[in-house]
Formats: C-alpha cells, structure tokens, sequence
C-alpha cells in the first residue's frame, strides 16, 4: 500500500492551532480534497482537537503527521513528549472544554493513542467518503453526509 506522510511542528502555543489548521487545509488541497468537502472538514475539526489537546494539556512542542493512502484514507497523528495519556472526560451543559476526545471519537472511523519515543502519539483514522451513487443497497461502504 502506497502512503504519502506529511509533517508540521507545532509549538507549546495555542496560537499554533490556528497554523495547523491552515497547513492542514493545504496539504488536504495537495491531496485531491477539496476545501469544501465534508471530508475535509471532518479533518481539519480532527487536527484541530488533536493539536489543541496536545498544546494545551501538555504545555509541550508536538509533531503534526498526516498520512495519506492511496486508497484515499487518512490518518492523523499528533506526537507530543508527555507520556501522560489522554484523559477523556464528559463536559455537561455549558461546559466550556471537556469534549475534544468525545468529538474525535464520534467523527473518526477509529483513533487511539500509543507510546512514542519519551512521550505519545494520538491517532484518528478517517475512511475515504464513497458517494451515495456508488453504494449499492447490499454494499458494506460507509456513506458520510
């Protein structure tokens, strides 16, 4: 299987969400993905999530990867130098954070975390979007509205 990896540092600082996400929008464009795509936009909600968690809970530089298959999936990763591991938690009513891993985990097909070097990386896979037009009624492709 054929994957092209791109990667962006990112620095301990919440301003630098903000840069991933544009650097994400243009890698994606790179990548055949239009910017007005749902699947795109899944995405850059994705890294947005990843990169924020990973500034803002460990106060440390972190690694944006995203890896493209050629079948048109794709995987984001986020490595950071905190071994803590992610913590998800449930926000309630007006909560004003607490619901990043809870969106992860309902937009991605599958996502996790892993030991990486002194610290983690976290993961999301996204699956590539099959038009409503090409699923027949007994095919197991996911449709994404």
């Amino acid at each position: 299987m054929q994957v092209l990896q791109v990667q962006l540092e990112v620095g301990p600082d919440p301003a630098e969400v903000g840069r991933a996400r544009r650097w994400a929008r243009s890698r994606l464009a790179g990548s055949g993905i239009r910017d007005d795509e749902p699947l795109a936009e899944t995405l850059v909600l994705l890294i947005s999530e990843l990169v924020t968690n990973a500034v803002v809970h460990t106060g440390c530089p972190a690694v944006l990867r995203m890896l493209f298959a050629a079948g048109g999936g794709v995987r984001v990763e986020v490595a950071d130098t905190s071994a803590c591991p992610p913590q998800p938690r449930h926000a309630e009513g007006d909560d004003t954070n607490g619901r990043g891993l809870e969106l992860v985990d309902g937009l991605a097909d599958r996502w996790g975390w892993q030991p990486e070097g002194v610290g983690k990386s976290i993961w999301c896979e996204v699956d590539p979007v099959v038009p409503a037009s090409a699923v027949s009624p007994l095919s197991p492709a996911r449709v994404r509205c």
